[in-house]
């Protein structure tokens, strides 16, 4: 077990995850301005993007690039500064590092060295569309990015199919279209969806409909600008055919057993299933 109390003294410095406006700068909070002024270092997605923020700003901290694609190069630099004592902080394009966005593997290797790391609450596009969807709000599932292969992404879906609570998707506008028809496809023409795009901008815009309504409607308008796709939960899921329904109760008890479970667990779990008296579940497995 490791205890992690983040405002202590320590002998390294704090990696901190900072979350950028997804689209509204206003929306970068004082505390998050605060400490991309006071660390040593900011590990950025894309440090041309950054620079636009820290110039809006008034940030004259030093970046670093940190993405996808020099993770494991990055990472043992990093982690160097921290232990040295410097305070690091590490942001995404938009939003939160992690979801959808590079960060779960500094995180991890950070709580592995014993450096302490501190998330500043912020912007998360998903969470932001939820609330105005009108779908319901929890629970709620997130995805984020589909696979880009079709076959995969119907794979993915399928498994995701019987979902009863909202789902959240991220997708870039050059691929919306095949992926609202392969949902389409998968669950049914008539699930409805809400499509989230420019979110805090000045063109922020919802869509709220069926997938047959969305997908009529980019037949005529191309879509622009990243989306969120948030689908609703399927209201009538299959439940899965009880493969013991046809067992009395000793025998779905000794089916069971069979497998590892200890009696005791298997009589309750039979007469919670059956909704019977675990008493009357257990006589009948010990033949009184």
């Amino acid at each position: 077990m490791q205890s992690q109390k983040s405002f202590a003294a320590h002998d390294t410095g704090t990696l901190y995850l900072v979350p950028t406006p997804i689209g509204n700068l206003e929306d970068m909070t004082m505390r998050s301005v605060h400490i991309l002024q006071q660390v040593t270092l900011i590990a950025a997605e894309d440090t041309r993007n950054t620079q636009k923020l820290l110039n809006h700003f008034d940030i004259q901290t030093k970046q670093i690039s940190f993405h996808e694609h020099n993770t494991q190069e990055r990472i043992p630099q990093l982690l160097a500064y921290l232990q040295k004592g410097d305070d690091l902080a590490q942001l995404s394009d938009a939003g939160m590092p992690s979801i959808s966005d590079p960060g779960q593997e500094l995180v991890a290797a950070a709580i592995k060295a014993d450096i302490p790391v501190v998330p500043l609450p912020g912007a998360s596009a998903g969470v932001t569309a939820l609330i105005a969807s009108g779908l319901v709000p929890q629970p709620f599932y997130f995805y984020g990015f589909l696979n880009r292969k079709k076959s995969q992404q119907v794979e993915e879906l399928t498994a995701l199919n019987q979902h009863q609570e909202t789902m959240i998707f991220y997708e870039a506008p050059h691929r919306l279209v095949k992926t609202l028809q392969a949902m389409a496809d998968v669950f049914g023409a008539d699930r409805q969806v809400v499509l989230a795009r420019e979110l805090t901008k000045k063109f922020e815009e919802f869509l709220r409909g069926s997938l047959a309504e969305v997908l009529t409607y980019f037949k005529e308008q191309a879509p622009r600008g990243e989306f969120v796709v948030l689908v609703a939960g399927n209201a009538h899921p299959v439940v899965a055919a009880d493969p013991y329904a046809a067992l009395n109760n000793h025998d779905y008890v000794a089916a069971l057993v069979e497998t590892g479970q200890p009696a005791k667990a298997a009589i309750k779990q039979v007469a919670k299933q059956r909704g019977v008296p675990k008493q009357q579940v257990y006589q009948d497995y010990h033949g009184f």
